[in-house]
């Protein structure tokens, strides 16, 4: 009884190490999250009193409006601005590459807002976690966030969208599938969406080119270091010109490019090219410069396009 108690001891005060651990890890992550949000917000907002927002440059301004509820980084609040120039139609979208659902650039959206859309995911067990939370926010619309499992290729991606019934034009598609990004894009036209986030790879600098198609690809397994997948961000812009869309900004971590259908812009926001827009990679800086991470994936194909 005496060993067994001390085992629990022992036990019990090991799990408040760690609770204090993790605390001490967590909370001034969390903490510089709020604080960065609320700066966002003031200059978003009262920009006369903390400062002269017309003042600042375009990119400058774009980084005063970024700020995270459910997003990764900046993007919840980038897309609030975006669309509170442009205006919505029918508040829809379709996102890939969502995991659980969320965190990811339309939770917010459909959690808060009322946005209803397709949420597309490969690993199966991560979709039905992101099923299970979104069956929680079904409306009395009847306007709901349908999840599905899929490994969406550029040969099932339209048919993909259009058997969930989302066809013709929507307000957003969002891209994160860390490799044939730059191809998925390409290929669909199932669905004509005003604003078009998608995600950049700035490990490859201002050069032209994107990873190969290949549908099995897989990001760690091309190589360890994570560096090689999708496509770089003058490369997304091509596309995107071809396709009838402006780019207009990224988050300012370098994760995400922002495009806009070119009639959708209608004057209210910038059209840029690609080296105004660009940022490095902020968390791949902590461990190489650009130049670096691309020196270690430059042996491996690439297309230039």
């Amino acid at each position: 009884m005496i060993r067994m108690a001390v085992i629990r001891w022992y036990l019990y005060a090991l799990y408040r190490r760690c609770v204090r651990l993790r605390d001490r890890l967590l909370r001034p992550r969390a903490l510089s999250e709020v604080d960065s949000n609320l700066a966002h917000l003031l200059l978003a907002q009262y920009g006369e009193a903390v400062g002269d927002p017309d003042g600042l440059g375009y990119r400058e301004l774009l980084r005063t409006r970024e700020f995270k509820v459910s997003s990764q980084n900046g993007e919840d609040g980038l897309l609030a601005f975006i669309f509170s120039e442009i205006g919505v139609t029918n508040r829809e979208f379709v996102e890939f590459g969502v995991g659980d659902g969320r965190e990811c650039n339309c939770a917010n959206l459909a959690a808060r807002f009322g946005w209803s859309g397709l949420m597309l995911e490969s690993d199966a067990a991560a979709a039905r976690r992101a099923r299970e939370h979104y069956a929680r926010l079904a409306r009395r619309d009847g306007k709901v966030v349908e999840v599905r499992q899929a490994h969406v290729t550029v040969e099932n991606i339209n048919e993909t969208i259009s058997n969930a019934g989302t066809q013709g034009e929507i307000d957003l598609l969002s891209i994160d599938i860390d490799g044939n990004d730059y191809w998925l894009w390409e290929a669909i036209d199932a669905i004509e969406p005003r604003v078009v986030v998608i995600e950049y790879n700035a490990s490859l600098g201002m050069r032209s080119i994107s990873v190969p198609y290949d549908p099995g690809f897989v990001r760690f397994r091309k190589h360890r270091s994570g560096w090689y997948h999708g496509a770089s961000l003058a490369a997304l812009a091509k596309l995107g010109q071809r396709k009838g869309y402006d780019l207009v900004g990224a988050d300012s971590r370098g994760v995400n490019a922002f495009f806009v259908r070119a009639e959708a812009r209608r004057g209210c926001l910038r059209a840029v090219n690609a080296e105004e827009a660009y940022y490095p990679q902020k968390t791949r800086l902590t461990a190489a410069t650009v130049e670096q991470q691309f020196d270690a994936v430059r042996h491996l194909d690439f297309v230039e396009v």
